[in-house]
C-alpha cells in the first residue's frame, strides 16, 4: 500500500500544478480554454487529494508516523510541492 500512497502523492502534486497553472496561465491567456479543462482537471486533483489523505490515514498506523510527522504529511498536500518533499523525505527509502 506504500507504493500507491507514493505515486499518489506524485500524481497528486502533479495535478495541483497543474491545476495552478490552467489557474494562473491559461485564465490570462485563453479564458475559453480554461473553461474546457477546469472541470476535468478539478474533479482528478479532487479525487487524487482525498486518496492521499485517506491513504495517509491508513498507513499511519503501519509505517509508525508520529503525530508530528504525520500532520506535516497531511499539510504538505496543501502546499505547492508538498507531496514532493514528503515522496522525497518520509517515503523514499520505505519501498
Amino acid at each position: 500500500m506504500l507504493k500507491i500512497f507514493k505515486v499518489t502523492a506524485i500524481l497528486e502534486g502533479i495535478s495541483y500544478l497543474v491545476l495552478f497553472a490552467n489557474m494562473l496561465v491559461i485564465k490570462n491567456s485563453n479564458p475559453e480554454l480554461y473553461h474546457t479543462f477546469l472541470r476535468p482537471l478539478g474533479m482528478t486533483h479532487g479525487v487524487l487529494f482525498i486518496g492521499y489523505i485517506i491513504l495517509a490515514v491508513l498507513l499511519r498506523k503501519s509505517q509508525n508516523w508520529d503525530l508530528k510527522t504525520f500532520g506535516i504529511i497531511l499539510i504538505a498536500s496543501l502546499i505547492p510541492f508538498g507531496t514532493f518533499y514528503i515522496e522525497k523525505k518520509y517515503l523514499e527509502n520505505n519501498a
